[in-house]
């Protein structure tokens, strides 16, 4: 909970998921162990069931917070890709467990008598003592809509994460109170001192993320000393530490939270990719005209503050060392790849490089002199496809192709090559499928987007769900377990 949001990935090895997610389990048995020690009066197994659902999600939406991508000692360990899938999928089984927490209470009445099962299940929902666990239901399942929704809602990306954090801490602390009030374990006890802390350290995560942090952003500033024209509507930005703020160690590759102006606050930010390498002084950001926030990137002045918060992610070739190297960008995908080239052609690497780079239209490419450049430093192959009929010799027509993958990784060994891949949704889906195709392990397969909200999932995305899945069900035998011990 301690844990800096802002602490840079050091190349240091981290937590697996098998450990992040074996932590997770054992830390949610914590309130079903303290329960088990509780006496209480007997109840049903159905409410026994019914009471470790309850304190089972209460556990994992206070969780939430940090899985929230905004603390490296997680979102580095796993990627910004994984951890904010599982984010998403543990809101549904969370939300389904509370759905349920009143549903199972009131079975075994409803199942000896449906009148009188219906009128208590009426008695849970209307009765004052119950109405901070009904006000937690309500914002769950207004926050699990709203997410799920996002991208319908006439909501500008900032009220909708305003929303988010709002409707989350009413869910967390609203149902922490309802456990505390009524709860059949939890009224007093190890147990109620344990909830408290819970809401203890939901509260100073939230003041990391948007106090502490809020203060950084003043504290340390950034200034904007000059801003590029790179392709069309796609600048890049070179950023400069303000007087007193340090230089920030990270890895090519990775990514930051970036706000400007008289907005340097959390709920403000947006997430771009370094597209340069840490031995240069500063930070690049290489950032395309796509939103609100991006329309008027290219006027920036220079000289106008920006804020600053990361390095974030572990898109770099530190965290998936490799004998040789695939690096495929599409679009303003191109950022991070750009990033990791830059760093490989400053360091002299030897390794051989194959660079994909697709975009629609030809005025779309950024940078190309310097990629054409580095192949005279770098052992380095690159392809340019176009969408649209190409402007020059060097260009390709047409979409990224399998036949093209195999062209590529001619002469490299699958089990030594990493392919890292940064572009659109689509695209990332479609070429890491191929890549699977192509022979390459599913391990040796990196990709990162910053949208989540696509239908489109690769078969990396179907197998990490199935493992995130297995955990929901290991909830539910813990459940089962818990109503037959006791």
């Amino acid at each position: 909970m301690a844990t800096d949001a802002r602490q840079p990935a050091t190349g240091q090895t981290r937590p697996g998921g098998l450990v992040l997610a074996t932590v997770y389990i054992v830390a949610a048995l914590v309130p079903l162990m303290l329960a088990r020690a509780q006496s209480t009066a007997p109840m049903d197994r159905w409410e026994y069931a019914a009471a470790a659902m309850g304190m089972i999600a209460l556990w994992g939406m206070a969780v939430q917070f940090v899985t929230s991508g905004r603390f490296e000692v997680v979102s580095g360990a796993l990627g910004i890709d994984k951890i904010m899938a599982f984010h998403k999928l543990a809101a549904l089984w969370l939300g389904l467990a509370v759905l349920l927490h009143p549903l199972v209470y009131v079975l075994p009445t409803w199942l000896d008598d449906p009148d009188l099962g219906w009128i208590r299940l009426r008695f849970y929902l209307t009765d004052p003592g119950y109405r901070s666990g009904v006000i937690s239901l309500g914002a769950l399942v207004a926050l699990v809509l709203t997410s799920l929704l996002r991208d319908r809602l006439p909501w500008p990306y900032e009220a909708w994460r305003g929303t988010h954090l709002l409707l989350g801490l009413v869910t967390v602390l609203a149902g922490l109170h309802h456990a505390l009030a009524v709860g059949r374990f939890s009224a007093e006890g190890a147990l109620a001192w344990f909830w408290g802390l819970v809401a203890l350290a939901v509260l100073c995560v939230v003041f990391v993320l948007h106090g502490w942090r809020w203060w950084l952003l003043h504290r340390r500033p950034w200034r904007l000393a000059s801003v590029t024209k790179r392709a069309d509507r796609m600048w890049e930005l070179d950023i400069q530490p303000g007087p007193g703020t340090p230089q920030m160690p990270h890895h090519a590759g990775q990514f930051v939270w970036m706000t400007e102006g008289a907005h340097r606050i959390p709920l403000f930010d947006h997430p771009f990719s370094i597209a340069d390498s840490p031995r240069r002084e500063g930070l690049s950001l290489l950032i395309k005209e796509a939103g609100d926030f991006t329309s008027q990137i290219g006027n920036l002045p220079a000289g106008r503050v920006i804020g600053i918060d990361g390095p974030y992610g572990e898109f770099t070739l530190e965290a998936h060392p490799a004998d040789a190297v695939l690096l495929i960008g599409g679009g303003v995908g191109i950022a991070p790849i750009l990033g990791i080239l830059r760093d490989m052609v400053a360091r002299g690497d030897r390794r051989p490089v194959r660079l994909v780079y697709a975009v629609g239209q030809p005025q779309n490419f950024a940078c190309l002199d310097e990629l054409r450049a580095a192949s005279s430093t770098l052992d380095l192959q690159l392809w340019l496809l176009s969408e649209d009929p190409p402007d020059a010799s060097d260009m390709i027509h047409g979409r990224l192709t399998p036949v093209h993958l195999s062209d590529m990784l001619n002469g490299l060994s699958p089990d030594t090559t990493k392919a890292l891949i940064c572009g659109p949704g689509p695209m990332v889906v479609a070429v890491s499928d191929m890549l699977l195709d192509a022979g390459l392990p599913m391990r040796n397969v990196i990709y990162e987007r910053f949208d989540y909200s696509g239908s489109a999932r690769s078969r990396q995305d179907r197998a990490r769900t199935g493992r995130m899945l297995g955990i929901g069900a290991t909830f539910l035998v813990i459940v089962t377990g818990f109503a037959l011990s006791l």
